[in-house]
């Protein structure tokens, strides 16, 4: 009798997650809420023909190489700047993402991430804790967000989902947006180029995969060009942003805030990356806000996307186009637009 196929899960799921796998397969699964060493995740899936891979895993050729028995990696997440995804088609390998769970939770964060930075949230919370508060006195007055103006770098899905909640607060909106086509929805944002957005914009959110182009988009020229007294809010990629020009600007007073829930030293792929947060930003609390990358932390959420990478592995596994097919092995038919 064979044995049912291994699927090797690198970090903590709902046990719904495992239970749908089990059905078919043997399951690896990680029961702690901590991210393994690579050395222990390749140990695992030597012979594994399924991965369930998160953000802070990296899947290059060197790991597919000793990992032959691969058939698919299924991503729970959307961006794959830390995968190898020509090597996986070289190899003959599934590897698929979950295209359109996160953007709603990520865009409510971004939102959160905004008003709390123009609203100085953490500063009041942190006056009243101190027992230095003794009633209201004309202090801490933030920026407001009616009539102000949004600048959004990138218009996807998740580009369109902070536009939608945005325009709530009456904000106007402009965009950047590469791709040709015309975005699903605008919510009457205008479009511009990036150099009118950074002079117009008095929160700029950059919201566009990690590419070689994109990487270090916002760097000490780009934030020169902001308006003085903006602010800055990263919900994307990390490496987006240039971490030490924002420093920078944050000393000379041409930013007025940095919110960021993503950071430059996650992004693994980049050979250069930074191993920590610049000190000067953790040390400017009056000016920044931080979230440990909670984008999509919402549980059913999280469920949900696991449930639909667990749904992939085995529609890949059972012969068939798993739905959120970034690429596939040399021959197979290129996934849908």
């Amino acid at each position: 009798m064979s044995r049912k196929p291994r699927v090797v899960i690198t970090h903590w799921v709902h046990p719904e997650v495992i239970a749908l796998l089990e059905e078919r397969c043997e399951v690896v699964a990680n029961p702690t809420r901590e991210t393994l060493p690579r050395e222990t995740v390749l140990k695992r899936a030597r012979d594994a023909e399924a991965l369930m891979a998160f953000m802070p895993d990296r899947v290059d050729d060197e790991f597919l190489a000793a990992c032959p028995r691969l058939r698919v990696i299924a991503g729970c997440l959307k961006g794959y700047d830390n995968f190898d995804v020509e090597s996986c088609r070289r190899r003959g390998v599934w590897f698929t993402i979950v295209p359109h769970l996160l953007s709603v939770p990520t865009a409510e964060l971004a939102v959160g991430l905004l008003l709390a930075l123009a609203r100085k949230v953490l500063s009041g919370d942190e006056l009243v804790r101190s027992g230095r508060f003794q009633g209201w006195r004309p202090v801490l007055y933030g920026s407001g967000l009616a009539g102000r103006t949004a600048g959004l770098i990138g218009m996807g899905a998740v580009g369109c989902a902070v536009a939608r909640r945005l325009a709530a607060f009456e904000m106007k909106l402009v965009y950047v947006e590469d791709e040709e086509a015309a975005p699903a929805e605008t919510c009457g944002a205008a479009r511009v180029v990036l150099s009118e957005l950074l002079e117009r914009s008095d929160y700029v959110l950059p919201l566009v995969p990690l590419t070689p182009r994109t990487h270090h988009l916002l760097d000490a020229a780009a934030l020169a060009r902001m308006r003085p007294g903006s602010h800055l809010v990263n919900v994307g990629r990390g490496s987006v942003v240039d971490e030490r020009a924002v420093a920078g600007a944050l000393a000379t007073g041409r930013l007025a805030g940095y919110a960021a829930d993503v950071f430059e030293m996650e992004d693994s792929a980049q050979a250069d990356r930074p191993l920590e947060i610049p000190p000067a930003l953790l040390a400017d609390r009056e000016r920044t806000v931080f979230t440990p990358h909670l984008g999509s932390a919402v549980d059913e959420v999280r469920r949900d996307i696991a449930l639909f990478a667990a749904r992939n592995i085995l529609e890949a596994l059972g012969g068939e186009r798993p739905r959120g097919a970034v690429t596939g092995p040399i021959g197979a038919r290129s996934p849908a637009r």
